[in-house]
């Protein structure tokens, strides 16, 4: 019975072959394939890591037959041998899944050493430092990646011993100071795991390759995956590759560049090198390294190989390159390379740039920008305009500027977020399992560690503004402080950040919003070219809409009534016009609250003029204008126990009884939407003569006011018959009244299972639909959605119950499934029904996908959002195309 092949040599692989050998191992295929100076090795795939997990966490003999088949043949390629005394092929073993996610899970190097193969490779070098280096390293990441052994404890002994011999780097140790290293290293594995570090270097093998699939399912990978929606079920792949050594005397090196620059997108090479060092201490932070400029003062011809490596990988490619190097005795060596990740603002400028260049078509630049990463690009910036005097500087990792109290530890920094309160996470360096810590903070500030460290690119991620190798403050983590000359800044001192410039700023900076490159004005002129589905915004305010407006939307498709009645000069008259007791007592609040209403929609007309706006009627419930029931009875008493009478407790006592005659103890399912104008028409009368006299004055002024007037909440096409028969007979009024005639159209929020399974015969009296999908979310799930978001639903996403948060992305399979009955039913009634979404979700990526699948007209969402939408409706007919 013939196996199935779980093992691949690099040579029989290729960049296709994403999915089973991971980025790392398809990259590295490739790169053989195109004949450029890869070390050799093999990749172990996803499929054995799945495999690896159904076998509970074993590997299947298999699995190791197949190891042991691609060992010979790198051995043969060699010429060396893993079980070889004295000539030992060394190997890392590292992690590499379909999608990169960058330091969370675990890397081996110098496997295949033991007490006497460091021997060999001491004399061959003829260096023994560096053999002892080597060995001390794999000793060090064995017993923290395999025995999971503290690396903390490690990191103390080298401490010691550096202070004991008097260095401040390691390369500074004598022999004897290395031989103590690996000693001690040596007495921690057999302490803490109770047993000794392997001498039989297959072991070693097999072991590595077991914690490395292991660690798909670490905390921090997990949390990665949750944050980066990457699935659980992918698994990682495992790659084996011949060690070349970066840390063999000052003629090797190791280093990380780019082949743009990952924060502005500049077409220049960006990156680090560290001389006589290994990869892991470029990325580790423990070191600052040099810019890539240095390299090409001191080794040109490495230089100009280097850079034409770049230029070939990102021709290939047809996308910027995030490469990993290693210079071994003057000879050059790529280990990796993969899409750069970089910052909003550069991966637009690197799409539009690589377009200009012809290295890649529209469509294709327009798919490798995140919709979702966009919004980065309106995250806030320091004032040019404020002299400011910095104490202090370092490496501008991640643009952007951010404020917050000084933390040095993760674990606080999210329970300071829960608070509510801003922090800086202030660490030495970022380790993968300060991931929760990062995600909490408003910025990063690190004392060491590079633009390409972990807190460099974890936060270039996530749009967080974030300072790397910034060596002039000094962190005291038990006193919780930190020096910057002869200044002290204590945790829970604010601080202030500049990403963009790497400068630090004690006290809390003003900062103001960023302005649009032209870049992104042309990569979103690109999309609407492509997108089908029209992008609207959800604006209350003349201040939205015009926002909405320079954000590229086309209109508003929710205006939120109630939002204008919160206004503390309004709330006094909306509180008079519920607590009336007759209809005759009502009009007199309306009077005063209806030239109210019509200046607001005049001005928001006016933002709009010549795009459509839907105005949403009255739609909470009467309580919410109204004080607090509790409050009120506490009050009440209070003023009954003091022996308090006349005019303010009576007062009191009748705004209670009208509350507590107004109180539900359900009210997102009760007195609300159509169902208040149905009881109470007079109200919605008044919102209706608003918008239809604002579109009189605009009319007037030559200007096209294109109003929709929505009704919220309906049920059953009986509501809406009504409802629009006030309506009509309202605007008619206006139009004798006024002489003008304009047009308006009628629609309603379809946000009930029940209006979407009738929407055939609700779509007899609508002139549009507009799907409510946070409401109809909370109807279809029967979930609260404060209460489901503060107790169950992290858990139920946590735990996979629910792939997502139903909230944040539109549950398809049910809520997405009604939407789409609705949409097929209310157009077998009325072909031309204009259908949009208001909800949230009109500002989801993955929910505008499905809005574009199931033929909606528009979407809405936040002004902040618009340009998200626009990218994200082009991709969506971009991949439907395809």
């Amino acid at each position: 019975m013939s196996q199935t092949k779980q093992v691949y040599m690099f040579a029989e692989g290729n960049a296709e072959m994403k999915k089973l050998l991971g980025g790392k191992g398809a990259n590295l295929a490739e790169m053989t394939r195109l004949g450029l100076p890869v070390p050799p090795g093999f990749v172990v795939t996803t499929t054995a890591c799945n495999d690896f997990y159904i076998q509970g966490q074993t590997l299947t003999e298999e699995i190791k037959d197949q190891v042991s088949k691609a060992l010979s043949l790198l051995e043969k390629e060699t010429g060396k041998s893993l079980e070889s005394q004295e000539n030992p092929l060394l190997l890392s073993v590292r992690s590499g899944a379909y999608f990169s996610m960058p330091g969370m899970m675990d890397t081996i190097l110098n496997l295949g050493l033991n007490d006497i193969s460091v021997e060999s490779l001491a004399a061959a070098s003829g260096n023994r430092a560096f053999a002892m280096d080597c060995y001390r390293r794999l000793l060090q990441m064995y017993g923290d990646v395999v025995l999971k052994i503290d690396h903390y404890l490690f990191e103390r002994v080298l401490d010691e011993v550096k202070k004991a011999y008097k260095v401040q780097k390691s390369q500074q140790l004598s022999l004897e100071g290395w031989d103590t290293i690996v000693a001690r290293y040596k007495q921690i594995i057999e302490k803490e795991s109770g047993k000794a570090f392997p001498q039989d270097p297959y072991e070693q093998l097999i072991n590595s390759i077991t914690a490395v699939f292991s660690s798909w399912n670490n905390q921090r990978a997990i949390v990665y995956r949750r944050l980066n929606q990457i699935s659980d079920d992918l698994g990682t792949a495992v790659t084996i590759q011949a060690m070349v050594f970066g840390n063999m005397g000052d003629d090797s090196g190791s280093g990380v560049a780019f082949t743009r620059n990952p924060s502005t997108g500049e077409k220049k090479l960006y990156g680090e090198f560290l001389i006589n060092a290994q990869g892991e201490d470029v990325v580790a932070g423990i070191r600052t390294p040099l810019p890539m400029s240095l390299l090409e003062e001191e080794s040109p011809q490495i230089y100009k190989q280097f850079t034409d490596i770049c230029d070939t990988l990102e021709r290939h490619y047809r996308e910027m390159q995030d490469i990993e190097f290693t210079i071994e005795k003057g000879r050059l060596f790529i280990l990796q390379t993969r899409n750069g990740k970089r910052t909003a603002g550069a991966a637009v400028k690197v799409s539009v740039d690589l377009v200009e260049e012809g290295i890649c078509t529209k469509e294709e630049a327009l798919l490798r920008v995140d919709p979702s990463q966009l919004v980065q690009l309106l995250h806030q910036r320091i004032d040019p305009s404020l002299d400011l005097n910095p104490v202090a500087q370092g490496l501008p990792a991640s643009p952007g500027a951010a404020w917050g109290k000084v933390v040095f530890d993760a674990d606080l920094a999210e329970r300071k977020n829960l608070e509510g309160e801003k922090v800086i996470l202030v660490r030495s360096e970022t380790t993968p399992d300060d991931i929760h810590g990062i995600v909490a903070a408003q910025g990063v500030l690190t004392s060491r560690g590079g633009m390409t460290s972990h807190a460099a690119v974890v936060a270039r991620g996530m749009g967080k503004p974030c300072i790397s190798g910034c060596e002039a403050i000094k962190i005291d983590f038990n006193a919780s402080l930190f020096h910057v000359g002869e200044r002290v800044i204590k945790e829970g001192e604010i601080i202030s950040i500049d990403g963009t410039t790497g400068y630090v700023y004690i006290g809390e900076v003003p900062l103001i919003p960023p302005s649009l490159s032209e870049e992104f004005k042309l990569l979103l002129s690109w999309a609407d070219d492509l997108r089908v589905l029209k992008v609207r915004a959800n604006a209350d305010t003349p201040r939205d809409a015009r926002k909405a407006r320079e954000f590229g939307a086309e209109g508003i498709g929710l205006c939120r009534t109630e939002h204008m009645f919160m206004e503390q000069d309004r709330l006094p008259v909306v509180q008079e016009m519920i607590l009336a007791g007759t209809e005759e007592e009502r009009r007199i609040p309306l009077s005063k609250l209806l030239p109210i209403q019509q200046g607001d929609f005049e001005q928001i007309f006016r933002e709009m003029e010549g795009f459509p706006t839907t105005i949403r009627l009255l739609d909470p419930p009467l309580h919410e204008f109204l004080p607090n029931r509790e409050e009120l009875m506490i009050e009440v008493a209070c003023l009954k126990e003091r022996g308090e009478r006349g005019p303010l407790l009576e007062e009191k006592e009748v705004l209670l009884k009208k509350v507590q005659n107004l109180h539900e103890f359900n009210p997102m399912l009760g007195h609300r939407g159509c169902r208040l104008g149905l009881v109470f028409p007079d109200i919605y009368r008044m919102q209706v003569r608003a918008i239809c006299q604002a579109v009189a004055v605009l009319k007037d002024e030559g200007l096209e006011p294109k109003p929709e007037i929505m009704i919220p909440l309906v049920g059953d096409a009986r509501e809406l018959e009504v409802m629009r028969e006030i309506v009509e007979d309202e605007a008619g009024s206006v139009a004798r009244e006024t002489g003008v005639e304009f047009s308006y159209s009628v629609g309603t929020m379809i946000e009930l299972p029940r209006a979407c399974v009738t929407a055939g015969q609700i779509a007899v009296h609508a002139d549009f639909f507009s799907f409510g999908t946070n409401d109809l979310t909370q109807t279809t799930f029967g979930f609260s959605r404060d209460d489901a978001e503060g107790k169950f639903l992290p858990f139920y996403v946590q735990h996979k119950i629910l792939p997502e948060n139903p909230f944040v992305v539109l549950d398809r399979e049910g809520v997405g499934n009604l939407v789409s009955q609705a949409v097929t039913l209310g157009r077998e009634q009325k072909p031309g029904l204009k259908m949009g979404i208001c909800g949230e979700h009109g500002g989801d990526p993955q929910s505008i996908e499905f809005c574009h699948l199931i033929g909606l007209n528009y979407v809405s969402c936040s002004p902040f959002r618009v340009a998200v939408a626009r990218l994200a409706a082009a991709q969506a007919a971009l991949k439907q195309s395809t």
